[in-house]
Parts: C-alpha cells; sequence; structure tokens
C-alpha cells in the first residue's frame, strides 16, 4: 500500500532539534526496529502521537512535530492475511514482552518481523497503536526508510524555521 498525508510525533525535547533522525529508535531499539537500526515512529493523528509518547506515568516536556509524508511500499499490519503470510499475527504485534524478548535473545519477534520487511523493499509499517487509552482508531506508521524524495518523501512542516532557534 502506499501512505499519503500528515503524519505526526511527540518527541522527547532531546531529539526536537533532529525531527527526522530517527536516532532513539536506533539506539535503544523499539517494538519494530532492532538496536541499530533507525526507524521514525510517527502516528496519523496529533493524539495518537501524544498516548505514544507518554506511555507511563505524568505527560513529560514533549515537542509536537508534523510531517508531509508519500511513502510507498508501506506494509498494511491491519490486514490478518498478509500478516499471516509473513508468519505475524496481531496477538504478537500487541505483545507487550518484546522489550523482554530484545534482551534475552537479542531480537524480539516483532523485531524479526520488521527485519522480513525490510528485506522485502517495506518503507515503513502501519500499525495500530498499543498506547493504554488507544482505539481502532489510532494509527501509527513506523518507517525504515525517509527521505526527501520518492518513493519515500517525508518533509518536515517548519515554515517558521522554529526548530532550528
Amino acid at each position: 500500500m502506499f501512505y499519503r498525508g500528515k503524519l505526526y510525533r511527540a518527541l522527547n525535547p532531546i531529539y526536537a532539534r533532529e525531527p527526522l533522525s530517527g536516532r532513539g529508535a536506533e539506539l535503544y531499539g523499539g517494538r519494530f526496529n532492532p538496536k541499530g537500526v533507525p526507524a521514525l515512529y510517527a502516528s496519523l493523528s496529533v493524539m495518537t502521537a501524544l498516548r505514544e509518547a507518554n506511555q507511563v506515568g505524568n505527560l513529560q516536556p514533549t515537542t509536537l512535530v508534523s510531517y508531509d509524508a508519500q511513502i510507498d511500499d508501506v506494509f498494511d499490519g491491519r490486514d490478518a492475511e498478509a500478516l499471516s503470510a509473513q508468519d505475524m499475527d496481531a496477538a504478537t504485534l500487541a505483545d507487550g514482552t518484546w522489550r523482554d524478548q530484545m534482551k534475552a535473545t537479542g531480537e524480539a519477534r516483532t523485531q524479526a518481523f520488521a527485519r522480513r520487511l525490510m528485506d522485502k523493499g517495506c518503507n515503513g509499517l502501519l500499525v495500530g497503536s498499543f498506547a493504554p487509552g488507544a482505539t481502532r482508531q489510532d494509527l501509527n506508521l513506523v518507517l525504515w526508510k525517509w527521505g526527501d524524495a520518492a518513493p519515500h518523501r517525508l518533509t518536515l512542516i517548519d515554515d517558521e524555521n522554529r526548530l532550528s532557534r
């Protein structure tokens, strides 16, 4: 599938000056990227982005950014048949033990799934949010490839250059 539209991220202010880097996910690994692989975890709505960034405890300082996106070759993680064809299912996507798996074996099942998709040429994964309070309408787009040109164009919206100040 392809995605065309706005995306949102609620960033830790430490990374606010580099909203296109994917560095945090690369350093620590994420549900859908192993350590050492940069990834941008973006949401299709502002509220989903805020839920994703502040899953534990009280709301912490957050920098909200938005992007215009045109991303081809996105795997639709809502499609049960497509998941099954990749030896994956919705329950495994939602499994909250991915960090424990990563510590025990070096790579969680969801990270291995993401690596297989990357190897097939996928630029990203559309998947539901697993943040507390999320509904079926809360969606994320995890990007493994992005840049300023097709087939994975992602443009930060910062017309007033606020992040460079």
